[in-house]
């Protein structure tokens, strides 16, 4: 039997087949789509997924495709300088196209081991109190204990649950596409300069040789919204927008999306899971989609991987629900405020002119941006230390950097005592002991995505809290 499925082999998926073969779970992906589709919708990872590359030892790989920006807030077109004192030693986000980051992460999962399979849809799905049943449209069935939902805000796995998707439909719809244009740059660029100003969903990037990402918003709200818009139809709302259509032909790929926000009610049902855009979908405002998918992923493959292994204690499977719900709903909400920001009319410009002044303060620009790039997360572990629930930045130690010790996905306790234990779960918790000036508290214990679950100095208390995320000491 299959240990986990994972439906749909985007980003959030693959890293999740990542995450789970780091502790040899047999995984199986199965992908719809026979071949990447080359639409690059994501266009980047922001500071904290930069750390997740880097804690398991990729980030190098994206550094060499990629190119570093600092851009603070990024908040419903309200875009400022790098703030000063962001918790991270990763002070930056990555440019990287949609599918040099599912490459990337697809090389990884084929090298841990992870069973890729292209051009299988699942079309229905059973459980029973040993495993589930997927179905797919050749006609075949695949057993395993557990099934993961990966395949996007239109999840199939999500419908077969039954699970409820509440939320808004999109009430305004915007196009987006890349193409060649004719017309001369320093024109293109003068042309989307002016209309920004007051239209802020508008855009024509230069991608080099001629051929632009061009996003434009749309007349009204598509009947079919699955279906591409035509060539014809950017021609058209590029000429009502913006007085011209650039003399776009050529298009590599053509698109559309709205500002729907919905959530799914439950992030598992028995031992189906939901992640990624299956369990949340809102508008793209402030790059956050992606991201939220392989950090949705990362907190839940770890926990996975010990439910598979029989060491997960009780509720750790459950705490991925607790934990990446309000997560995901934080973002559904400050999306819902940058759309209100990125109107048209004189009211959304007044108050984006009002966001800008109050970004102008580095505290908030600060607090934006930490929420933006999701490295203030904070999940609710209980009253303790302030680190406790947060994920600790790569400090650098005596013999290296922290990061450099999280590529095997386990739990560590970073002791600069010498004078704390693991005995009983070396084989989950790895224990180092060293010098680091960075923290100003004895000693961290860390799970495998990187967040806090203990600190302090007192052995007793360790013993306490090991239990709690790492299951019962091993006899």
């Amino acid at each position: 039997m299959i240990d986990v499925i994972v439906a749909g082999g985007g980003p959030t998926g693959l890293t999740l087949a990542s995450e789970l073969r780091l502790h040899g779970v047999r995984v199986v992906v199965l992908e719809r789509l026979a071949e990447p589709t080359g639409q690059s919708r994501g266009q980047g990872l922001h500071a904290r997924s930069v750390e997740l590359m880097d804690q398991r030892g990729l980030l190098d790989r994206f550094l060499a495709v990629s190119r570093k920006f600092q851009v603070g807030g990024l908040f419903g077109g309200v875009i400022k300088p790098w703030p000063g004192g962001l918790d991270t030693a990763h002070p930056y986000g990555l440019a990287v196209p949609q599918p040099v980051t599912e490459r990337l992460l697809n090389e990884r999962a084929l090298e841990l081991g992870a069973e890729i399979r292209r051009g299988s849809e699942l079309v229905g799905l059973s459980q029973d109190e040993h495993g589930v049943t997927a179905g797919l449209a050749d006609g075949t069935e695949l057993r395993s204990r557990y099934l993961v939902g990966c395949d996007g805000g239109r999840s199939t796995v999500r419908g077969l649950l039954g699970v409820g998707f509440p939320g808004e439909p999109s009430r305004v719809e915007t196009l987006l596409g890349v193409m060649e244009a004719t017309e001369d740059p320093e024109t293109v660029a003068a042309v989307v300069e002016e209309v920004h100003r007051t239209q802020p969903r508008f855009g024509a990037t230069p991608l080099g040789d001629g051929v632009y990402r061009v996003v434009v918003p749309a007349e009204g709200v598509a009947e079919d919204r699955a279906a591409a818009p035509t060539i014809e139809e950017f021609r058209r709302r590029l000429r009502a927008v913006a007085g011209t259509d650039f003399g776009v032909h050529s298009p590599r790929w053509l698109s559309r999306f709205g500002d729907a926000t919905r959530q799914a009610e439950r992030y598992r049902v028995g031992r189906a899971l939901l992640a990624g855009d299956a369990a949340h979908v809102h508008p793209p405002t402030g790059g956050q989609g992606l991201n939220l998918g392989v950090q949705d992923a990362f907190n839940l493959g770890w926990k996975l991987a010990a439910e598979v292994n029989g060491w997960a204690p009780e509720g750790l499977l459950d705490s991925y629900h607790a934990e990446r719900h309000p997560v995901g709903a934080r973002v559904l909400d400050n999306s819902r405020a940058q759309m209100a920001l990125l109107g048209s009319d004189p009211g959304a410009t007044a108050l984006r002119g009002l966001f800008s002044t109050l970004m102008d303060f580095e505290e908030v620009n600060r607090y934006v941006t930490g929420m933006i790039t999701a490295v203030a997360v904070r999940y609710d572990l209980g009253e303790g230390h302030e680190l406790l629930g947060r994920r600790l930045r790569d400090v650098r130690l005596e013999r290296g950097r922290l990061y450099e010790l999280t590529h095997g996905g386990r739990g560590l306790l970073l002791d600069r005592t010498g004078r704390l234990s693991v005995e009983g779960w070396a084989d989950r918790v790895d224990h180092v002991v060293d010098a680091c000036e960075e923290l100003d508290v004895p000693a961290v214990l860390l799970r495998p995505d990187g967040h806090v679950a203990w600190a302090g100095a007192d052995q007793r208390d360790l013993l306490a809290h090991l239990p709690r995320w790492f299951g019962a000491a091993a006899g």
